[in-house]
């Protein structure tokens, strides 16, 4: 039996509590999980946005395929609140990114510096002491992207994120509320290539943000470089030149004692890493963005060979 929306969701808000304010203390002292977590069947987390929550339909559903009892909820938060709820048993699987992924759980490290085999070691040996196994990666991989509508591209002759420098202080630049405080978004971009924007706007979702780029509400976006509007909207995503992004092949993450309850979940989800390629996941999220498909209808038609 899963847990009811409403019981996640005040197990979630306990947690996002008791997380907000270990941060503001002064010590950081292990916090005791926020609801006994359910094994009658695996639940998988979503981030909030579109592919994250393709990505956990496309790992379910192989999950199910070799007979292991899935659920997703999807768009539970952000990494803030989704990373300390796989750690404490309330979620107990997400799919995610090799370099955000390791930077969120041991900020001190640099990853952009390293290999994914690197990356993958570093985070398993990271996560595994807070019971969290993480599985094969992926070949597929999905950056942070900064884009800029093509006749402003054309206009101020701007092709990498290093000639943004000197226009910066008079441009407008769109992305999640989390933007500011991530070491790849605005973070990095200011410390990395001396970016400090005229105004930051908040945007609701990648699409939004395409759609601000085009009608010249913002100037800069951010956008994953796996986008399928990047192929059809007229816009120009820059190249990172100075080398901000680290490697985020997709990788799952899932509690180690789910694993040992369910011996055929790692096999199921090794295999989707195996097949999945970043072409694959640009097709995946053109059945969303731009066929109509639901998540789960466009993980289904992956499945199915479609």
């Amino acid at each position: 039996m899963r847990p009811s929306r409403a019981r996640l969701a005040g197990a979630l808000a306990l947690l996002l509590v008791t997380t907000l304010g270990t941060a503001c203390g002064s010590t950081a002292a292990e916090p005791s999980p926020a609801t006994e977590p359910t094994t009658e069947t695996v639940l998988i987390a979503s981030y909030d946005f579109q592919e994250n929550q393709i990505l956990a339909e496309v790992y379910a559903e192989a999950a199910r395929r070799d007979g292991v009892p899935v659920v997703v909820d999807h768009g539970i938060g952000t990494r803030e609140v989704v990373a300390p709820a796989l750690q404490q048993g309330v979620v107990h699987a997400v799919i995610d990114y090799l370099g955000t992924a390791l930077a969120f759980a041991r900020p001190q490290t640099e990853p952009g510096e390293r290999s994914p085999g690197e990356l993958h070691a570093a985070l398993r040996l990271t996560l595994g002491a807070h019971g969290v196994t993480v599985l094969r990666a992926a070949a597929a991989e999905d950056q942070n992207g900064f884009a800029v509508a093509r006749s402003f591209a054309e206009a101020h002759g701007v092709q990498r994120l290093s000639d943004l420098a000197p226009l910066a202080p008079q441009l407008r630049f769109g992305g999640p509320p989390e933007c500011p405080e991530r070491p790849f978004c605005l973070q990095g971009l200011r410390e990395v290539y001396g970016l400090e924007f005229g105004e930051v706007e908040a945007m609701p979702s990648r699409v939004a943000t395409v759609e601000a780029l085009v009608s010249g509400r913002i100037d800069v976006g951010l956008v994953e470089t796996t986008a399928a509007r990047l192929a059809v909207a007229p816009i120009v995503l820059l190249a990172d030149d100075r080398g901000l992004q680290p490697h985020e092949n997709v990788v799952p993450l899932v509690r180690t004692d789910v694993l040992e309850r369910y011996e055929r979940l790692e096999p199921a989800f090794d295999a989707v890493s195996a097949r999945l390629t970043t072409q694959a996941l640009v097709e995946l999220n053109r059945a969303v963005e731009l066929d109509g498909l639901t998540p789960a209808e466009a993980a289904a038609r992956w499945w199915d060979g479609g």
